[in-house]
């Protein structure tokens, strides 16, 4: 049916708000936060999907892992909470320290641009007094708050922009289907009742919300992938309309997308150039996961490899956090937060609105990577001391070199390399201006 439909019609460029932000904020928060557990065996994309599933790391999708005979989730859960149903999660689920003002603060201090939480994730249970979904959501259990409602005015009262993410391929509360434990192409719902439960959520975040983005996950019902009323189309119409800024994502399963997505290491191939955007957790999970510890967690240094080598190929990183039950912002998450925004202070205009510097190539010793806005380069070094790296002659103009602090810069020249006194005090990642002859 998907083959039926024009989807050329869709084709739009996609609003420069979404290329300029480079760096945004996911949450993954919800009944899963509860049990918090997953096994920290690795990243996504490194393991096969044999491994992966019963051993997953991802705490969030606990509702799949402990229906797998002989997981250690499923044993865990036994041992801990006595096989309870899943349910009792949101009800145990109070969000009693959930406070979105400083969450929109921190969220604005590390420099993101725009925050998208989860609005209904694999479990089924919506964030929002979602129709159909009875009390199944954390207006009438748990929480008894509009969770989206509360996190999208702090985030746009902190002067950033706000998307939402949606399950419309999975949704394990209503379905018989077994649990996915061997194949990365799941089994999932697509019928017309499910197709009009999806329909009418995404609708109604519309409606409430007005998203500038939203981020689909695990496909769309198939029943939808038509023409005519209730149909994926018709939802892309209205969407456009009410948010001529807003963009969707590609995870439909339909041509149509305004960007790509990768996550972790896996679907690196859309990397290649377009609109695109790497998500990942600050760990290997999205949702909290207790098991995790700074092993499991990416340090200052390492956020700064990941975010600097996409923005340098030119996409977007949105970086998730998975708040506790209560709705803390685990320390070692804030950490890095607080440490990204120390950075970004200083060297932002490195990263906003840049692209990818033609001629300039990276380097791993020393680690290089460079991006360009304007007639003027940013060269960003991890180094201390004397470091020799290239920069083309003919391509840079030496005298006009300077920290972002606006400190100037000694440089000798030898050739296509240059050699620079990288001081320690400038941050984990030095960034070093020129301007192009």
């Amino acid at each position: 049916m998907a083959d039926a439909v024009k989807w050329e019609r869709f084709e739009r460029s996609a609003p420069e708000w979404f290329a300029n932000a480079r760096f945004g904020i996911f949450i993954h928060w919800g009944a899963y936060s509860v049990p918090a557990w997953g096994e920290p065996v690795g990243e996504l994309g490194t393991l096969d999907a044999k491994d992966w599933f019963p051993h997953n790391p991802y705490a969030e999708w606990y509702f799949n892992t402990i229906r797998i005979e002989g997981s250690p989730a499923q044993k865990h859960h036994q041992q801990v909470h006595g096989g309870a149903p899943y349910d009792d999660f949101l009800d145990q689920w109070k969000a009693e320290k959930f406070d979105p003002k400083a969450w929109a603060e921190l969220f604005a201090y590390a420099g993101a641009q725009y925050v998208i939480p989860t609005t209904k994730h694999h479990d089924g249970i919506a964030l929002w007094q979602a129709p159909g979904t009875g009390t199944r959501n954390t207006v009438n259990r748990g929480p008894k708050r509009d969770l989206i409602a509360d996190i999208s005015s702090a985030v746009r009262a902190a002067g950033l922009r706000f998307g939402v993410y949606y399950s419309g391929g999975l949704d394990w509360s209503i379905t018989d289907l077994p649990p996915h434990s061997a194949e990365y192409e799941l089994e999932r719902p697509s019928d017309a009742a499910y197709s009009m439960y999806c329909y009418e959520h995404v609708v109604d975040l519309i409606d409430k919300y007005k998203p500038e983005v939203i981020f689909n996950d695990i496909n769309w019902p198939d029943f939808s992938k038509r023409e005519g009323e209730y149909s994926l189309p018709a939802l892309f119409d209205y969407y456009y309309e009410k948010v001529p800024t807003g963009l969707v994502n590609d995870r439909w399963g339909v041509p149509h997308s305004d960007y790509k997505t990768s996550e972790y290491k896996m679907n690196l191939h859309v990397e290649d150039g377009g609109v695109w955007e790497n998500n990942r957790g600050v760990g290997y999970s999205f949702g909290y996961n207790q098991v995790e510890t700074a092993e499991h967690y990416l340090d200052i240094s390492k956020l700064l490899h990941h975010l600097l080598d996409i923005v340098s190929r030119g996409g977007n990183l949105l970086l998730n956090v998975g708040p506790t039950a209560s709705g803390e912002i685990p320390e070692l998450q804030q950490k890095v937060l607080r440490q990204l925004g120390d950075w970004m202070k200083v060297n932002s205009r490195a990263i906003y609105g840049t692209h990818p510097a033609e001629g300039f190539a990276p380097s791993e010793s020393p680690w290089v990577r460079w991006t360009a806005v304007d007639g003027e380069v940013f060269a960003h070094i991890e180094s201390a001391g004397a470091t020799k790296f290239a920069v083309p002659a003919k391509l840079v103009k030496d005298a006009s070199a300077k920290y972002l602090n606006g400190e100037s810069v000694d440089l000798k020249r030898d050739g296509d390399s240059i050699t620079i006194d990288i001081k320690p005090q400038v941050g984990p990642v030095a960034v070093i201006s020129f301007q192009l002859n």
